[in-house]
């Protein structure tokens, strides 16, 4: 298995897992947060990072532009690296919002794999701007955001556990 089959893979799995989750919802959940605790996202602030944390990041580290989103947070690479706090982050405006946006990162991303190709993703080294001392192969860093999308996957999983819904481990991962 090569880096483009094997990103090719876990992008599309984790994209239609997380699409499923969001289908789950409607838009009276989107101002939901865990009662408990400080710092929680809403699930709207949620589904608009979701939107933003791997496409816009793999065209970051394949071309180079780093331009997001106000308020997305992660890849911003003009200014040094901090996480805004919840009620500074962005909010979508409806469940269809967010399904649409996560379609469209993932197109992205699958572009951002096809653009930078199979020789690159093995050899092109380079370091995100959030950590300038450690550099990595390309393909290591887009599975990175794989990564992170499935990890926000996650997150919003443990939400709709949490808001009641029935949820499993099943569609945690898809089956």
């Amino acid at each position: 298995m090569n880096w483009t089959e094997l990103l090719t893979r876990e992008m599309t799995a984790t994209y239609q897992t997380t699409d499923n989750m969001v289908a789950m919802l409607k838009d009276s959940d989107l101002d939901w947060k865990p009662a408990t605790g400080k710092n929680w996202m809403t699930v709207g602030q949620l589904l608009a990072h979701i939107n933003t944390s791997c496409g816009m990041c793999c065209q970051g580290f394949v071309t180079g532009d780093w331009g997001v989103p106000e308020g997305s947070g992660d890849c911003d690479a003009e200014q040094e690296p901090q996480m805004p706090t919840a009620e500074q982050m962005d909010a979508v405006a409806s469940v269809a919002e967010a399904r649409k946006a996560l379609a469209a990162d993932r197109k992205l991303a699958l572009q951002m794999l096809e653009k930078a190709g199979e020789n690159n993703l093995a050899t092109l080294k380079s370091a995100a701007p959030w950590d300038p001392n450690n550099q990595l192969i390309l393909g290591h860093h887009l599975l990175h955001m794989v990564n992170h999308l499935a990890s926000h996957k996650s997150q919003l999983f443990y939400y709709l556990k949490l808001m009641g819904h029935k949820v499993d481990t099943m569609a945690l991962w898809g089956m």
